[in-house]
């Protein structure tokens, strides 16, 4: 469906890629998940990062998968993020989301929203603030202007209850201003209700990310505005990994009524990393 989508648009992608033996897809049931399935997306994952690990691949995109069924087979990480860190012995990885203006990056990811607060540290905000501006320069931005979002709301502000911003997350800004000094802008905290305001709306916007929290407070502003063609970018990692930013949504499955749009922006985005690494030659979109 993919590849059919890319050749209505006219889009032109060169590429060379992995295709496991078609005797070993498993026959797998139509929108329910299953073992096999889940192990075959395990060797297809472990495949993809051997060969971009040993430069067989420019980069890797992953599709959705269902996290239930992988733990089944034996999966013991939340998510696919986190196994490619492990994997790729990445010391330090972040979740950037992309779509619809934004670029947002997640201070911490899939957890239950009572812990989120005894997860935050100023070393948890100073190293997503530093993947942040890291990934900025590989779009190419010069001085990459970082907002940083608040916990409470108000951003903890006088008369307000919290105390995230005052001890965890300003100091982590001030400690990030110092040590990027005059190569990136880094501001906050900002209010949550009005960061992703300033960060659609300044001059700079395309210059601009901002790094937030918990996953919610960063994925609802950016679905709102890029639902169908958002995409999920991994930080960190010695390898360049994009997947659509949507889940397998079983129930449209074999129904000929899913968008097609996220994972082709995924597709894209890695093929733009990739060159500007200089280890991909792909034609401009």
């Amino acid at each position: 469906m993919v590849r059919r989508a890319l050749r209505s648009r006219k889009l032109s992608l060169r590429y060379n890629y992995h295709v496991l033996l078609e005797e070993q897809v498993p026959q797998a049931p139509i929108g329910k998940p299953s073992q096999a399935a889940a192990r075959f997306a395990l060797d297809s994952l472990e495949a993809g990062v051997d060969g971009c690990l040993r430069g067989d691949y420019a980069a890797l995109v992953t599709a959705p998968v269902n996290k239930a069924a992988l733990h089944r087979v034996g999966f013991r990480f939340p998510g696919q993020t986190e196994w490619l860190a492990h994997r790729t012995g990445a010391r330090q990885h972040a979740m950037m989301l992309v779509g619809g203006g934004l670029r947002v990056t997640l201070v911490t990811t899939h957890v239950p929203l009572r812990q989120v607060s005894s997860l935050l540290t100023r070393q948890a905000v100073g190293e997503k603030i530093d993947l942040t501006y890291h990934a900025l320069r590989d779009f190419g931005i010069r001085r990459p202007r970082i907002l940083v979002a608040g916990l409470n709301p108000h951003a903890g502000a006088v008369a307000e209850r919290g105390r995230e911003e005052i001890e965890i997350i300003a100091p982590a800004v001030r400690a990030a201003q110092k040590r990027l000094k005059t190569a990136a802008i880094v501001e906050g905290p900002f209010s949550p209700d009005h960061v992703f305001w300033l960060a659609h709306h300044i001059p700079e916007a395309q210059d601009a990310a901002v790094v937030c929290m918990y996953h919610d407070q960063g994925l609802i502003p950016l679905k709102m505005l890029a639902f169908d063609r958002g995409v999920n970018l991994t930080l960190g990692l010695p390898i360049i990994r994009a997947s659509p930013d949507h889940g397998t949504a079983y129930d449209i499955a074999g129904k000929n009524c899913a968008s097609s749009g996220s994972m082709i922006e995924a597709i894209k985005l890695a093929a733009k990393l990739a060159a500007k690494h200089g280890i991909y030659n792909c034609e401009p979109w």
